[in-house]
């Protein structure tokens, strides 16, 4: 089957190796731009890009389909469009352009966490069960039937990082069962069920640490959110990323929401309910390290996280 691939983060890049694997023609693949990356601001392709590359693949990088994709798709003459995780709304009349339509790889059991960040939300609101599903592509935001789906429990400790990888080595067999099934003529569909709910993109701001809430709903917060946005907390108009933390140790002292103490050789916090322990942590403008040794360097015996303030800053360089 001839097949337009249109992806661009690395989840994406399981499921297009997988359908060059399987032996489906893949004569374009649509991706985002070149992008500037980290603190050098380098400028980088798309993991999606990398991977076409590889195998030899035509890449065409745009930020829009716009006329210039859709005529780019119409040149390929595809049989299927498969999109996973590109960026961008499929609408008319690149949505029929295919002869079978598209597909979309969703990371999330439909029709809950319909949007752009399922993972992250579905772990933020601490769901049992995650999943990965493959429907027809509408006009409408991930409302279309439904061809295949695996369901499996989440893995508590697992953070959105950690989580997405899985489901997308998942949804890569999953989504090339449903091709070949689409191939064959013996694919069948059904119509979503349920009440929907929305997973926007998330924002900096939804990695700020409430540590009024309980401490199960704060580590479901810093594991939403890591590695991006990436949880983070503030003190004395200064910003720490919190980039991995536990529950503590049952010998653990509660203490009031948000504020930080040693406790033998951890460094905890307290929430609403029982403390968290911090394992690794990036004061603003340095590199990541092991949470004792910010804690030792800032030679405090304790300090109070912010509980409601919008601030931001360094709290290594103010402790």
């Amino acid at each position: 089957m001839r097949i337009v691939f249109a992806g661009t983060p690395e989840p994406a890049v399981p499921s297009l190796r997988a359908l060059v694997d399987a032996g489906h023609e893949v004569p374009l693949v649509i991706t985002r731009p070149d992008a500037q990356i980290g603190r050098r601001r380098v400028v980088t392709p798309s993991p999606v890009a990398t991977a076409a590359d590889t195998l030899g693949l035509s890449a065409h990088r745009t930020a829009r389909l716009d006329d210039v994709a859709l005529e780019a798709v119409r040149a390929a003459h595809p049989d299927l469009g498969v999109i996973v995780a590109y960026g961008s709304l499929v609408r008319e009349p690149l949505l029929s352009t295919p002869r079978h339509g598209w597909i979309n790889l969703h990371f999330s059991a439909l029709p809950r966490w319909r949007g752009a960040a399922p993972v992250q939300h579905a772990i933020i609101a601490g769901d049992p069960e995650v999943g990965v599903d493959v429907f027809q592509l509408t006009a409408g935001l991930d409302e279309g039937d439904i061809f295949g789906e695996v369901r499996f429990p989440r893995p508590i400790e697992a953070t959105a990082g950690e989580l997405l990888a899985t489901l997308a080595d998942a949804g890569a067999e999953l989504l090339t069962t449903v091709v070949g099934q689409i191939a064959d003529g013996t694919a069948r569909s059904r119509p979503q069920a349920g009440d929907p709910s929305y997973a926007p993109k998330l924002s900096i701001e939804d990695g700020r640490v409430d540590w009024q809430q309980s401490r199960e709903q704060i580590m479901s917060r810093i594991l939403g959110v890591t590695p991006e946005p990436g949880a983070f907390a503030t003190a004395q108009d200064a910003r720490l990323k919190i980039l991995a933390a536990v529950p503590a140790t049952s010998e653990a002292p509660r203490l009031r929401p948000g504020l930080v103490a040693a406790h033998a050789k951890q460094v905890i916090v307290g929430t609403g309910s029982d403390p968290i322990a911090l394992l690794r942590v990036q004061p603003a403008g340095k590199p990541a390290m092991d949470a004792g040794d910010w804690w030792r360097g800032a030679r405090l015996s304790e300090l109070q996280f912010d509980t409601d303030a919008q601030m931001t800053g360094d709290v290594g360089a103010t402790a």
